[in-house]
């Protein structure tokens, strides 16, 4: 694994395609993912951006955005006229192509003191994105920013399995993630747990219950769109797909999500959303 570390001009990025209607910028404080070999990055698109990879596997390198605060500081009173003038408010969403709580955040910190950053000049909301269970790191940061901005926690766990056959396992077991909400929950921050990719469930009933008692959401998403493109095709250039059709065929169609989203409704009435209108905060009624 090569770690290095860099500074930026601008850290703030205008959202386009799926998050322009989630929110109005992004935030990646790394490039690259160390979790590109766990089993969220067996199907992550993002390793097919080659101006982000630069020719280097997924999950081989981490460029650590050292001054990811001061470029915040610096941006923000532009970005957040413009966005309120733009798109209606200044919304980030942090990460949309790495993880923000990777294992070298305990000892770079550079998310930490970005969130930091963030308490003294706050978006009007942030959403938080992660794998991981070392976003508990944080969580005295996260409390203090959400009484700035709105604010919600984004824990993905794609599965009720902590790993399919054929790829390898998880960032963070799906027990960690499941305590780890809790504990944001309990801390008093807004929690979602997002189903993204969907995965072959195998007791969706138990799964959606075990979600319901830490969370105070679900969104459910599947690759075809999810990835950014209409047919899934990103994805289907990885090998998730084939380990979802050895497990469960039917894994593989919006038919099956859609099988999904009405369990998650029965269990969690009023605290479902899918899709993009799930990450944007909007639960879709049955």
């Amino acid at each position: 694994m090569q770690v290095d570390t860099t500074t930026v001009r601008g850290i703030l990025t205008r959202t386009s395609g799926f998050l322009r209607t989630v929110t109005s910028h992004s935030l990646q404080p790394y490039r690259g993912c160390t979790f590109g070999r766990a089993l969220c990055g067996a199907g992550c698109y993002v390793q097919h951006n080659r101006w982000l990879t630069r020719s280097a596997a997924w999950g081989s390198f981490l460029e650590a955005r050292s001054n990811t605060a001061e470029a915040y500081s610096a941006e923000q009173p532009h970005e957040a006229r413009w966005a309120r003038r733009a798109r209606g408010g200044f919304s980030i969403f942090m990460s949309s192509s790495t993880d923000p709580f990777v294992p070298q955040e305990a000892r770079l910190g550079v998310t930490g003191r970005v969130l930091r950053a963030m308490i003294e000049q706050p978006p009007d909301e942030l959403v938080v994105q992660t794998h991981s269970d070392g976003v508990l790191r944080s969580r005295e940061a996260l409390v203090e920013l959400s009484r700035r901005c709105a604010l919600r926690v984004h824990l993905s766990i794609e599965s009720d399995r902590d790993r399919l056959p054929g790829l390898p396992s998880p960032a963070c077991s799906v027990a960690a993630r499941l305590a780890a909400a809790a504990a944001l929950r309990t801390a008093g921050l807004r929690v979602v747990i997002t189903v993204s990719p969907l995965l072959p469930i195998e007791r969706p009933e138990e799964f959606f219950r075990r979600i319901a008692d830490v969370a105070d959401a679900v969104v459910l998403d599947h690759f075809i769109g999810g990835d950014g493109t209409p047919d899934g095709g990103r994805t289907l250039r990885t090998a998730l797909p084939a380990a979802m059709a050895a497990v469960d065929p039917h894994s593989l169609g919006l038919d099956y999500r859609d099988r999904m989203v009405e369990v998650a409704r029965r269990v969690m009435p009023g605290r479902v959303g899918v899709s993009v209108d799930g990450f944007a905060g909007r639960l879709l009624a049955p």
